[in-house]
């Protein structure tokens, strides 16, 4: 297979794929001998005939080791070998060579190859050195794997010990060390911005920045300027140059969180951006490059999008080079118990002992459904640790849909987009963000709140945070203005 055919996107994503070897190599009849080699063998191949082109589209790919020869016109193989162990330092490499002198073969295993075979090719030679590779890298993964189990806490940041955590913490284990384009799907709140920065510091890219941008919160008329930056004087307020995402994420890592939010006009200019990593600010004539990895994010089916037109299916495909899933909250089991624990902890009073959480609690933590999932969880417990009267967490602690949705066997309906539900929390406990209100005087107030009492206050607060401006009061919420319409009708706030 030649590098202009590469293996589709989505047959990569799959787990019980072929193993993929790459082949580098200038000698077209080496590599057709080598193809069917491995073919035969039961992998798959990418060829490429020199070493730029390989580089350029490795971070499109994702292999389980591969051939290298050492000596080719322009960026020669020790080079190249250099280049593949900054972007994927685990990645097997196996090196081609027709040199016998001792010299070349040690300078390649300084550099972090893991073998070598000496042309021209022995068919078994080659075939048990790509095997102990693959089967080396494989284990390497699962080390890292056991390693985290061992210490109870996934990635950074993240909690998680149930099947579905440790199954989202296998794939990113594969796809961590490349600069493959991610797409993160997850209900609001699942937490798609922690998936997206620990991928991005366990990457070769950490030392670069990591730069985040919520599309849903850039009204469409500034979303062009927020993403590609603008010259001064581009459009009326234009006082100064602006840096966008793509220029700010530059040699790092740019998380677009409900990338489905943009505009169609924009996603034709996102497409070719995001393709060749060259764009024009707002007003601009001047090419700019800038070097980062995309992870993109979604609530939404954009298979479904792409079907009503709202979403391009060429982005989508360029997106969506490989796809995680973020379960929701109600999926994950005890690991509820674990993140309140956890919430308590980074919450509590300095000095003070972290509340336990009394039986019944728990069994209403676990029984409820979680529409708002790990946030809605987080704004809960910093609820619970507010109007707590001890050291330990009551039933009458918790809002009154978590005991109504267990006696009803319901579970509240995500009518505001769980941003919002995170403004609507942050208005009942009284946090320390900006858009909150103070917190009420007395606890007994909070107990006879419902969800849609919560809901009001929510967009009561944003109203006036926005003196009225609809456009700024969805941004402040985070939801769209449809729903917010449908809100304001609901609650008798506009005709």
């Amino acid at each position: 297979m030649s590098s202009a055919s590469l293996v589709s996107d989505q047959e990569q994503t799959q787990g019980d794929r072929k193993t993929l070897v790459v082949l580098v190599d200038d000698d077209r009849n080496l590599c057709d001998l080598v193809e069917r080699f491995l073919e035969r063998a039961g992998h798959r191949v990418i060829i490429f005939h020199e070493g730029e082109s390989f580089l350029a589209a490795l971070g499109a790919m994702m292999p389980d080791a591969i051939c290298l020869d050492l000596s080719m016109p322009g960026i020669g193989g020790l080079e190249t070998l250099e280049l593949i162990k900054e972007r994927q330092s685990q990645l097997p490499v196996i090196i081609l060579t027709a040199d016998h002198t001792v010299d070349s073969v040690v300078g390649a295993m300084q550099r972090g190859a893991y073998d070598y075979i000496v042309k021209p090719i022995d068919r078994t030679k080659l075939i048990t050195t790509v095997g102990n590779a693959v089967e080396h890298y494989r284990m390497s993964m699962r080390l890292r794997q056991l390693e985290r189990e061992v210490e109870g806490d996934g990635y950074k940041n993240i909690v998680g010990e149930s099947p579905p955590m440790k199954e989202l913490f296998r794939q990113m284990d594969r796809v961590a060390a490349s600069d493959i384009t991610i797409l993160v799907h997850g209900e609001s709140g699942s937490g798609k911005e922690l998936v997206a920065q620990a991928i991005y510091e366990s990457s070769g890219r950490k030392s670069g920045p990591f730069v985040a941008l919520n599309c849903a919160a850039i009204p469409e008329t500034l979303q062009e300027s927020e993403i590609f930056g603008h010259e001064k004087g581009a459009f009326t307020g234009a006082v100064t140059r602006h840096i966008g995402k793509f220029e700010q994420a530059d040699g790092g890592c740019l998380f677009m969180d409900e990338v489905a939010e943009l505009s169609l006009t924009l996603q034709a200019k996102l497409l070719r951006a995001i393709q060749e990593k060259r764009f024009h600010r707002v007003g601009g004539s001047t090419q700019v490059r800038s070097d980062f990895r995309l992870i993109a994010a979604t609530h939404r089916n954009l298979l479904e999008e792409v079907k009503r037109g709202r979403f391009r299916e060429d982005l989508y495909f360029r997106i969506a080079v490989f796809e995680l899933e973020v379960p929701p909250l109600r999926a994950r089991g005890d690991d509820v118990l674990r993140l309140a624990e956890r919430f308590l902890e980074q919450y509590k009073a300095k000095g003070q002992p972290r509340p336990r959480l009394a039986h019944e609690v728990i069994n209403l933590l676990k029984g409820y459904g979680w529409p708002g999932n790990v946030r809605e969880l987080e704004n809960i417990m910093q609820r619970c640790l507010l109007i707590a009267k001890g050291n330990i967490i009551e039933p009458d602690d918790l809002p009154p849909r978590l005991s109504n949705a267990s006696v009803s066997g319901d579970t509240p309906s995500p009518e505001l987009d769980a941003r919002s539900t995170s403004s609507t929390a942050s208005a009942a406990v009284g946090t320390h963000q900006s858009s909150a209100p103070s917190a009420p005087s007395a606890s007994s107030h909070l107990d006879t709140l419902d969800l849609k009492q919560l809901e009001r206050r929510a967009i009561e607060q944003a109203l006036v945070e926005a003196n009225g401006n609809l456009s700024q009061v969805v941004r402040i919420l985070g939801i769209g203005r449809t729903t917010l319409y449908r809100k304001l009708k609901a609650h008798k706030l506009r005709e």
